[in-house]
């Protein structure tokens, strides 16, 4: 009976699994006969954003694909007008290949990674991405009287994993292009800033961190996995090592607040009691290549390349959504957007500065 029992739960397990790639990879895989023209446009901008962002003084900055790739967006989608026929699939690159480009980010973490930087990275990990996202929320929506959409895309971006996270709220918002542009822009300004700050702050002895303590720190506190690498190697190796574990586990964090703003979503906006839960199928997705990939089953060269093809399709993804956003709509929101995320840089790095100052913490 109990064997029996096991088999019907090993069953139930496989079949999830078969669901949950099939949902969230159909689309992508299969784009139909009239989005070529916008991939192949799609796929020439990407190509030049990642020669470029492999430039050695860009890279030595840590300015990646994904943010050239929607400046260079924004800028083509407003001084050319393109044809109707490249709109499938402009908006193909922006939808589908941004969620199969969050189900291999998974390939980048793995849980023994997570173990290694101890429980209690791990607590300040949540507790940052938590208060980030009501803090940042409840400033924006009260005091500076910003719509929803904005208020978590900027909130949810500074929160967890910058770019990444701002693309993946906006699929479950179904937000306009522009704000995605908006957020994404608040997170290049403040995360570049912490990038420099940080080091300098940490050599002249006003943070007075261990290499360990300042990874942790970085990781934990800005915005962007390029920006916290760069920080932590600015003070050691060590330093960087442990601030792209502790940055990835808040990338990590991204699939339970996926799942909890869906559901609030499904709860709250519309009064109709017949509103189904929308399951964000490409976080499933995102979690289970992680745990495929903890296994260690491939080979590091083949993981390399698949982390290569992930960069590509979230080029893709942020030149796409960099094409659909107007200037005109960005003017319109203000300064708002850029007061909040100042309020929320500085909460990163008091919050986390005083979580490592708390009695009995030996990292």
């Amino acid at each position: 009976m109990r064997s029996l029992k096991k088999l019907r739960i090993w069953k139930s397990g496989i079949n999830i699994c078969r669901m949950t790639i099939r949902k969230s990879l159909k689309a992508a895989f299969i784009p139909s006969s009239n989005t070529f023209l916008g991939l192949i446009l799609i796929g020439a901008l990407a190509f030049i954003c990642y020669l470029i962002a492999a430039l050695p003084w860009i890279a030595g900055i840590g300015i990646s694909s994904l943010i050239i790739a929607i400046i260079l967006g924004a800028i083509l989608g407003n001084i050319w007008q393109h044809p109707a026929t490249y709109t499938p699939g402009i908006q193909f690159a922006a939808k589908q290949l941004l969620r199969l480009a969050i189900i291999l980010y998974g390939f980048r973490i793995t849980f023994q990674e997570v173990v290694s930087v101890g429980l209690y990275a791990l607590l300040i990990d949540i507790t940052v991405v938590t208060l980030t996202i009501i803090v940042g929320y409840v400033i924006a929506r009260i005091f500076l009287k910003l719509d929803r959409d904005l208020s978590l895309l900027i909130s949810g971006g500074a929160a967890i994993c910058g770019a990444a996270a701002v693309l993946a709220f906006e699929d479950v918002l179904k937000s306009e292009p522009y704000k995605a542009s908006v957020a994404i822009g608040t997170v290049v300004v403040f995360g570049t800033l912490s990038m420099f700050l940080y080091p300098l702050l940490q050599h002249a002895g006003f943070f007075g961190f261990s290499d360990t303590q300042f990874g942790i720190f970085a990781g934990a506190s800005i915005h962007e996995v390029a920006q916290a690498l760069v920080a932590g190697s600015n003070i050691s190796a060590a330093a960087g090592k442990t601030a792209v574990i502790v940055k990835m586990i808040r990338v990590l964090l991204l699939v339970p607040v996926l799942f909890v703003l869906t559901w609030l979503i499904s709860r709250f906006q519309t009064a109709n009691s017949q509103t189904r839960l929308t399951i964000p199928w490409f976080a499933i997705g995102f979690l289970l290549m992680t745990a495929f990939n903890s296994l260690h089953l491939l080979p590091t060269s083949f993981v390399n390349v698949i982390k290569q093809l992930d960069i590509i399709l979230l080029t893709m993804a942020m030149g796409a959504i960099g094409i659909e956003t107007k200037w005109h709509k960005i003017k319109n929101v203000g300064l708002k957007p850029l007061y909040l995320a100042c309020v929320l840089f500085l909460w990163l790095m008091s919050s986390v500065f005083l979580m490592l100052q708390l009695p009995n913490v030996n990292v």
